[in-house]
């Protein structure tokens, strides 16, 4: 009987095709075009369909592979999803960061990275007091720092040796990777750039599951690169290593196993799932033209953490809903270990406690309490996510051959094709910031009005990271926030109102109620992002009224407020009343301009403004 019911049920909804979606959509967007109002192009170079079905995945490759099978992109394992939980600890006193270590430990932290500041040797006796009570077998250790690393490994050996450890219980990496100090120093680091990744691979051979090469992707991402450029360049590099290390007499069963990919992620959530997905994917056939022993030899290994792009100075508090996204995109794409950046450890010299224990949480609440680490792949058979996948795997694929076509990854670094690349959609991605087409909460749109900033910040907050070293033979990537530019600007205007007063910027809405209040929520959100005291009010009735209102309150701007078809009625006679006493602005873009400009308004502001320069044109001329 519910058998009769069921197929009679169904039979009653016959299926729509995709045409017949789009028809639909069409007629409720009432003849607006489909793909200019609903299809959106991304940084990456492909467009993003508003619906996906099931007809969308019928030519899409390696949906019959399974997690834990080449070539890998449902993820490395076949019955969970777990990764460790990393803190990195700066290593300044010994004694301090082992104390650190072993209360982060107890915080649910399984993932040490010990950051080393400065060049100095570092001894056995060193490396002893850094790991004191530390559980090696039970906790992934993992070094980064600058020079010395030899001394590091060697020291790190020697414990685990002295305490009669098996070495493939050893978990963890060292942040070897020549690339990317020639990518951010813009030079070779010496006359055999791949001697330390070989030389520590081979020291290291019984240390399996030890990383002793990192590819460092994070710094396209932290540069403004694409998503694509991000993936695209990390496999040239990793593809450089495998060259270089195989010409040397090694194999690629002994190189590619210790090669650990460290990429950032950043908000756009699905799109980064994709990325790792499709990462694994790409590395996997890399690694199969090497013809290794068996396909485990394949699996590509990942470290990833919070992207440092886009996180911002001002209302850092939404640092914080940038980092939980990020970090579900990336367990959800199945990394194997994940750092969480402080959302304040952008402009403090050291994070708070409070940042930190923040930042622990987000992971362990997803993987305690949601469980993440127990479902592998969530987002496999998604056709969104499966659409996506295919897409960035074939344009970083594309991306990879022309570095393979310009001599590998060092001769297209030296060539510039690298930094061109790169420069050219941060750029693209700058403008976009300035226009508001890319949005930050709290600093290019909706800041928050209260917030101020009363000491200098260090220049080095809101400037590119410039870690070019004297003699570089190449230009360098200069990883930068893409939210500095405002940032300088605001505390331009925070550091003018300390001495002269925060210059108000008064609304003045009249006439129709629905367009003057809208416009004047647009020009309060529009002047906070420069850190101008902003004025609103519920409207006047007559001209006179608005501006005794606006002398009141001595403003250093008017913004008239209404609706196109109103402005030529009164905003002369306002501007005429106020024209020597402060700056008027038009809230819009009315067809009535030229008649308006005319008579001396010159000034307006809409969305399609380059927000970013209006701003800075406001300060000039009000002396800031």
């Amino acid at each position: 009987m519910a058998e009769n019911v069921n197929q009679k049920l169904f039979s009653e909804f016959a299926p729509n095709t995709m045409q017949e979606w789009v028809d639909k959509v069409t007629v409720d967007l009432k003849g607006a075009d489909f793909n200019k109002k609903l299809v959106w192009r991304t940084n990456e170079g492909f467009n993003v369909q508003p619906m996906y079905r099931l007809e969308n995945m019928k030519d899409l490759k390696n949906l019959e592979c399974l997690p834990g099978e080449f070539p890998f992109v449902r993820g490395n394992k076949k019955d969970n999803n777990d990764w460790y939980v990393r803190q990195d600890i700066r290593v300044e006193d010994i004694a301090e960061a082992n104390k650190k270590a072993l209360d982060v430990l107890n915080r649910g932290v399984n993932s040490l990275g010990f950051v080393f500041t400065g060049c100095r040797e570092f001894s056995k006796a060193d490396m002893e007091a850094l790991l004191k009570d530390i559980c090696l077998e039970c906790v992934e250790i993992n070094f980064v720092c600058e020079c010395k690393k030899c001394s590091i490994v060697d020291a790190f050996m020697a414990v685990v040796e002295e305490r009669g450890i098996d070495p493939e219980k050893i978990q963890g990496g060292i942040n070897i990777d020549p690339l990317t100090n020639l990518t951010l120093k813009g030079k070779i680091c010496c006359e055999n750039p791949f001697g330390a990744p070989l030389e520590n691979t081979k020291k290291m051979a019984a240390y399996k599951n030890f990383k002793t090469i990192e590819v460092g992707g994070y710094v396209f991402n932290n540069s403004g690169a694409s998503i694509v450029q991000e993936l695209g360049f990390s496999l040239a590099a990793g593809v450089e290593y495998l060259d270089k290390l195989t010409e040397a007499g090694m194999s690629v069963n002994e190189i590619a196993p210790r090669i650990r990919f460290h990429f950032a992620t950043s908000s756009k959530y699905f799109m980064e799932i994709a990325k790792l997905r499709a990462a694994r994917y790409l590395w996997a056939h890399i690694v199969k033209a090497y013809n290794p022993c068996c396909d485990s030899v394949c699996k590509m290994n990942t470290h990833a953490e919070t992207s440092e792009w886009n996180k911002t100075v001002y209302d850092p508090n939404v640092n914080m809903l940038r980092t939980q996204t990020e970090t579900m995109s990336a367990v959800l794409g199945g990394v194997d270990s994940f750092t969480v950046h402080p959302y304040d450890d952008i402009y403090e010299c050291e994070p708070s406690e409070l940042g930190e224990r923040v930042a622990r949480n987000q992971q362990l609440l997803l993987k305690e309490e949601s469980h993440f680490a127990r479902i592998v792949d969530v987002a496999g058979g998604s056709y969104y996510i499966e659409e996506l996948t295919e897409n960035i795997a074939e344009a970083a694929w594309k991306l990879f051959l022309q570095v393979q076509e310009e001599g590998g990854y060092i001769e297209a670094f030296k060539k510039g094709f690298i930094q061109a690349a790169v420069k050219a959609t941060a750029q693209a991605r700058d403008l976009a910031i300035a226009q508001r087409k890319e949005n930050f909460v709290g600093t290019n749109q909706f800041p928050n009005f209260n917030e101020k900033i009363e000491k200098a910040i260090c220049s080095c907050v809101l400037e590119p990271e410039d870690h070019a070293v004297e003699g570089a033979t190449v230009e360098t990537l200069k990883p930068y926030r893409g939210t500095q530019a405002f940032e300088a600007l605001r505390l331009k205007t925070d550091m003018y109102a300390a001495k002269n007063g925060r210059p108000v910027v008064y609304m003045f809405p009249m006439g129709n109620l629905a367009m003057r209040k809208a416009r004047a929520q647009f020009a309060c959100n529009f002047f906070a992002c420069a850190g101008f005291q902003v004025v609103d009010n519920n409207g006047f009735k007559t001209v006179d009224e608005g501006v005794k209102a606006c002398l009141d309150n001595k403003a250093a701007i008017v913004v008239l407020c209404s609706a196109d078809d109103e402005y030529a009625g009164f905003a002369p006679e306002a501007f005429e009343r106020l024209k020597d006493k402060a700056i008027i602005v038009v809230a819009g873009n009315p067809e009535s301009r030229p008649e308006l400009e005319a008579k001396g308004l010159t000034n307006y502001i809409h969305v399609k403004n380059n927000v970013l320069e209006e701003l800075s044109g406001y300060q000039q001329k009000l002396g800031i």
